[in-house]
């Protein structure tokens, strides 16, 4: 038949005379003409397609297939340019239709049917031409109501099997019909624009928490008020923008601040003297914080560690706001070193443990930890912990960074016996000297002069408690090393001579203590008096201490004597390091004999007990609560064991039970002295 005969010739291979004629004359014309395409059945089939003139460009003449078959013939596939796609062009033809989809010369936004690629995208961002893509449809932005009447253009991006930040990355929107500038001159105009202080805090009264400047992360006026076209939301000042000078006023009144300066010598310095107060005065009086943004920065964070360090009641402001300024303080100091780390300096170093010690009370531990660090390593990177590096340097610079350092050194030890924390500043890799016992007032830029004989010097508190931290450090790398690998046999003897050795070092760490710094006061063990405990005693001392706190016209003789506040944080820890020498030799004498007497380790802990309720009740609770919350961590640290190792014995002297309770309702008051030092909003706590 003929239908099946014209099915199978051309699968056969074999094609008929009049496809023999055609091929002939394709074959005669293909250097001159490329044969038309095939019909779509034809290209379907995957057979040639027989035309009675192939090289006829009248698209409605049927091939001799379809005639056959009985089927149109039709032409309707469109071929493809052969070679890579001509991406160039592509992207101009984009950019063009996204451009007149703007600018409202096309309302008919179906026009855009191929997709946009992050590529063509991106280039259509960058031509000087073409105004930047519109936001997607439920994404919000501060333009949105200007945005809102015109179309958008919807970007499909294909998947990746490897994303780069190009498939998800969108471009911040800049202002309708707006002409890009050259990116630099846009920063550069942004920069100068960015955070400006704000001056409407000068009209507003001094009690409002927003009054202290625009260093706050919680002050956000300043957004409100920058020029669209000349700040968009994507510009972000380089790290040397605060790194310029300020005023004091910018933050608070400058007799404020002067106010809080002369509350951290009278209260804080004592325990903290990492300044040359004469010098640090002088360069305050001259305003050198408008010459020296890191001078500015450094009185920044002393302001903040010491409001939350002094009770309220020596401010003339509500918890609320005291705690808004320190917290803008901290803020401000942080906007500024940040950018000024090179080179590093010691005013670096005092900067960052002021903020250690205002997160330390503010309960930010990880900040705490992270301003530490800094602190600790900017220390080691200008080798204060070798006492070569002090070759050249003048008295004051060289005191102060003596003092920095073994302030760091104190600090790392508490952190490890308090947190279980690794140490950071080993005592065999130090060299440096204990700074001179002399005061501020005879250190002079070119030479030292002779302390008055008979006169204590402040510092000499320092390096008492810095040699008993050195004790601390040595028995911590001890149990370190220990606990990694046990000694055993004759290594744990040597070890055992050793801890007996540290334990008698620490008895008598104090023995030579200047008269100002010696306890006045002692009782044993057997005669504890009768006023060291009960419900009168607990309500004298609540009463004491909430006088202290809350009361303006309260008596602070006692607080502002700079030795009993020392005679505190140094006895308190001098027990602490021995509660832990003790605790570690007992460990160390059970293994060694697979026992212990536990009548002589229950008499110990009653001395430990005995001796830290003795030292509480021979220093004013007024120089114990100066001391703040750092005081009261080493109380509870050896408290909370003692009263452990108690509950687990069979049973114990009456005096030790008792010495016991009245620990224990010691640390109810040293809870409230701490609380007292929370800048809350909660005053009813009880």
């Amino acid at each position: 038949m003929p239908t099946e005969r014209a099915e199978q010739e051309p699968k056969s291979g074999s094609p008929t005379s009049d496809d023999a004629n055609s091929y002939a004359t394709e074959n005669s014309r293909s250097k001159r003409k490329r044969q038309s395409q095939s019909c779509d059945a034809c290209r379907a089939r995957k057979v040639r397609c027989a035309r009675e003139d192939p090289a006829s460009e009248d698209s409605k003449q049927s091939c001799k297939h379809c005639i056959a078959l009985g089927i149109p013939c039709t032409y309707a596939y469109q071929p493809k340019k052969r070679g890579p796609p001509n991406l160039y062009l592509r992207r101009l033809q984009e950019a063009a239709a996204a451009a007149a989809v703007v600018q409202g010369e096309i309302h008919d936004p179906t026009v855009l049917e191929t997709s946009v690629s992050p590529i063509s995208a991106h280039q259509a961002l960058a031509s000087p031409t073409v105004s930047p893509p519109l936001p997607k449809q439920g994404q919000s932005s501060y333009l949105e109501p200007l945005l809102t009447p015109i179309q958008t253009v919807t970007q499909n991006l294909p998947p990746s099997r490897y994303p780069i930040a190009a498939d998800t990355f969108h471009k911040q929107y800049s202002p309708i019909n707006s002409v890009p500038q050259n990116p630099f001159n846009v920063l550069r105009e942004a920069n100068g624009n960015m955070m400006l202080l704000q001056k409407t805090e000068d009209a507003q009264p001094y009690s409002s928490p927003e009054s202290y400047g625009s260093f706050s992360a919680y002050n956000r006026s300043h957004q409100h008020h920058q020029p669209l076209s000349v700040l968009p939301p994507t510009a972000i000042p380089p790290l040397s923008y605060y790194y310029r000078p300020h005023r004091l006023e910018d933050v608070a009144p400058r007799d404020t601040i002067f106010l809080i300066i002369a509350l951290f010598f009278d209260f804080v310095y004592p325990l903290t003297p990492c300044v040359h107060k004469p010098s640090f005065m002088a360069d305050l009086q001259s305003h050198r914080e408008e010459r020296d943004p890191l001078f500015f920065a450094l009185v920044m964070s002393m302001v903040a560690s010491t409001l939350v360090q002094v009770p309220s009641s020596y401010l003339p402001m509500a918890r609320s706001i005291v705690r808004k300024l320190a917290q803008m303080c901290c803020e401000a100091s942080r906007h500024i070193t940040i950018a000024s780390y090179d080179p590093p300096t010691s005013m670096h170093v005092v900067t960052r443990y002021f903020d250690c010690v205002y997160h330390f009370c503010e309960g930010h531990d990880a900040t705490q930890h992270a301003a530490f660090g800094e602190a600790a390593h900017i220390a080691i990177t200008l080798r204060m912990h070798e006492e070569v590096s002090y070759e050249g340097l003048d008295p004051i610079e060289s005191e102060v960074r003596r003092r920095t350092f073994w302030l760091l050194f104190g600090a790392d030890k508490s952190m490890s016996i308090l947190l279980g924390r690794p140490i950071c500043l080993r005592d065999e890799d130090c060299t440096v000297h204990f700074p001179k016992e002399l005061d501020d007032g005879y250190i002079t830029p070119s030479a030292y002069l002779p302390q008055p004989h008979g006169r204590t010097a402040i510092v000499s508190g320092l390096n008492y408690i810095s040699r008993i931290f050195a004790l601390l450090g040595e028995i911590l790398v001890r149990i370190r090393v220990d606990k990694r690998s046990p000694p055993q046999g004759q290594f744990a003897t040597a070890r055992l001579e050793e801890v007996q050795s540290l334990h008698s070092r620490i008895l008598g760490a104090l023995m030579h203590a200047p008269e100002p710094l010696r306890l006045k006061q002692t009782h044993q063990l057997d005669r504890l008096p009768a006023e060291y405990g009960g419900t009168g005693f607990r309500q004298a001392t609540f009463a004491e201490v909430k006088d202290f706190f809350d009361n303006p016209k309260a008596s602070r003789e006692n607080a502002l004597n700079p030795f009993l506040v020392m005679q505190a944080n140094l006895y308190v820890t001098q027990q602490l390091v021995r509660f832990v020498i003790e605790q570690y030799r007992d460990e160390l004498v059970t293994s060694l004999q697979g026992c212990i007497d536990d009548n002589r380790v229950a008499e110990d802990r009653e001395a430990v007990a005995s001796d830290l309720l003795n030292i509480l009740h021979s220093i004013p609770i007024q120089s114990i609560a100066t001391n703040g919350p750092s005081l009261v961590h080493k109380v509870r640290f050896v408290a909370s064991t003692l009263l452990d190792t108690v509950r687990k014995a069979d049973s114990a002297p009456a005096s030790a039970a008792r010495a016991h309770a009245f620990l224990w309702d010691f640390l109810s008051i040293l809870s409230e002295i701490e609380r007292n030092y929370l800048l809350d909003d909660d005053q009813d706590g009880t």
